[in-house]
């Protein structure tokens, strides 16, 4: 396994992955898969600060991928993210999420970041193992928040603390794009 940043040619084996979670799952609660265009859009919007990254197979195609966003808006806030990673539906259960992870994890400490959110709708117990796995705590869940297939969801937020909290952080660093 093979993993390396992402880049705006990726999209479409990306959107690949993501699109039958959304059609078939309550799992992303976006109602309609993105398009290639809009994938790629959101890649070259991450990668303005934070990355996204990618695990390649044995034929170097993309079997899975994870990425950080902004946890909030408002400036004390800098220091977290949430954190995301979506496997293709035949390559599950073989380690690809937790490689991924860790290599995200160690990227966002060496930027600077100290604490990691993840959201996962549930049930979801494969999202909730990994993610525990990785060293996410449960935090709460936010009860009837969104409606998909039929049905009121909930969702599980997770922490986790990247590196010790220091009494005077600087901001964190832009990731570094080939």
């Amino acid at each position: 396994m093979t993993l390396r940043l992402a880049t705006p040619d990726d999209a479409g084996q990306i959107a690949d992955i993501y699109a039958p979670v959304v059609i078939n799952t309550a799992i992303s609660f976006e109602l309609e898969p993105p398009t290639v265009e809009e994938m790629r859009s959101r890649i070259v919007g991450t990668l303005q600060c934070l990355p996204w990254l990618v695990s390649l197979d044995i034929d170097d195609r993309i079997n899975g991928y994870a990425y950080a966003s902004r946890h909030r808006e408002r400036a004390a806030y800098q220091w977290s993210v949430d954190t995301t990673a979506y496997v293709r539906e035949d390559c599950r259960g073989q380690g690809v999420g937790r490689s991924l992870y860790a290599a995200l994890f160690d990227a966002l400490v060496t930027l600077g970041y100290f604490q990691a959110f993840a959201g996962i709708a549930l049930p979801n117990a494969a999202s909730v193992g990994l993610h525990e796995a990785m060293g996410f705590e449960p935090l709460g869940v936010f009860r009837r928040v969104g409606f998909k297939l039929g049905d009121w969801r909930d969702v599980g937020w997770w922490q986790k603390e990247l590196q010790p909290a220091t009494p005077d952080p600087t901001p964190p660093r832009r990731v570094d794009r080939p």
